[in-house]
């Protein structure tokens, strides 16, 4: 299965087309970003190392918030 992640992009290098990208969960790697137009702040959904689409900051939060409580009960079991 694969997935893809939301994230915020917090950093960019624009000579590398790389951008750090925040999770949410203290977790932070970069992106290659040369298949979206971003800027710092925007939230990307990020496979495979690429960021392949800007997401509305809402929704991002929303997609994060699903996957901390996935975790959440993953953890209990």
């Amino acid at each position: 299965m694969c997935l893809a992640i939301p994230g915020k992009i917090i950093e960019i290098d624009s000579k590398k087309n790389h951008a750090l990208v925040d999770y949410g969960d203290g977790t932070k790697r970069k992106a290659n970003i040369s298949l979206v137009d971003v800027k710092k702040g925007d939230y990307v959904l990020v496979h495979a190392g690429f960021a392949i689409e800007v997401l509305d900051e809402e929704e991002a939060k929303k997609t994060l918030d699903l996957f901390k409580e996935m975790l959440s009960f993953e953890e209990e079991c």
